[in-house]
């Protein structure tokens, strides 16, 4: 009997360690980020990225201006971050195009890369940015589908964080509605994963003056550059367009958020 019950339990744990190792190792390989994405990782004249081991920075050369100036007359100017949460299973490079153009606009960037490229296992994952980063007025942050509800628990935790955007995703469950944070929830009008009616059905879970803005022939990949993906529907629009609006809207509502 007992040498059935050792066998039983070692049979048992194999299996539990294979399975964790097969988790593992779909979790490790992610869509992989296309070309346009992994060009965006270049600095130039505009925008400076530094990549770091557990994030990237796109940092706007506007904010040295900005802080040079402020040094030299004392006239303060408002620096805003945002703390971006990659999707699941996806390479957090991928998101480099949108979020650059983000950054164009004179806001720091801080794109993430999360353990297992899940960001639901590593929510506090910008907690490091918030006490190590000088010079930052506005924190803020948000996500691609599964890393906006990411976005959204770590938002919950830290009262630094003034505002939540949500890409094609929303909250975890209705305890995010009572922070009250600005919020802004993009989406596309052909997702087939967080499908326009969903996102509709997620106003019950935000603050009642949270902003919805569609883009029209978007889908729920193109908000990155990591190709197809199961479930989605093709766009009617070049994921050019589809970063540039994301990018854009994202941007005028952080420029509207004071200290």
């Amino acid at each position: 009997m007992k040498r059935f019950l050792k066998i039983s339990l070692l049979s048992l744990l194999f299996l539990l360690l294979l399975s964790v190792g097969g988790f593992v190792m779909w979790a490790e390989t992610p869509a992989r980020p296309g070309p346009t994405a992994l060009a965006a990782l270049e600095s130039d004249e505009r925008v400076y990225v530094f990549q770091r081991e557990d994030h990237i920075v796109f940092y706007p050369a506007i904010c040295e201006a900005k802080i040079a100036e402020e040094n030299r007359t004392g006239q303060p100017h408002t620096i805003t971050a945002f703390v971006f949460y990659p999707g699941g299973r996806v390479d957090y490079r991928a998101y480099a195009p949108a979020l650059r153009k983000i950054a164009e606009e004179g806001i720091i960037v801080f794109l993430l890369r999360v353990r297992l490229n899940l960001a639901f296992f590593d929510i506090e994952a910008g907690a490091p940015l918030l006490s190590q980063t000088e010079g930052v007025d506005v924190w803020t942050a948000g996500g691609h589908s599964l890393g906006g509800v990411a976005a959204s628990l770590f938002a919950q935790n830290h009262p630094e964080v003034r505002a939540v955007v949500f890409w094609a995703s929303y909250p975890a469950d209705e305890r995010f509605k009572a922070a009250e944070l600005p919020v802004l929830s993009v989406y596309g009008t052909l997702d087939g994963l967080a499908s326009p009616d969903r996102i509709q059905q997620s106003r019950v879970l935000l603050p009642s003056a949270a902003r919805f803005v569609p883009i029209e022939g978007g889908n729920h990949a193109q908000f990155g550059d990591y190709g197809l993906q199961n479930g989605d529907n093709l766009a009617s629009i070049s994921p050019e367009a589809q970063w540039q609006q994301a990018a854009q809207v994202t941007a005028s509502f952080l420029q509207t958020l004071s200290p």
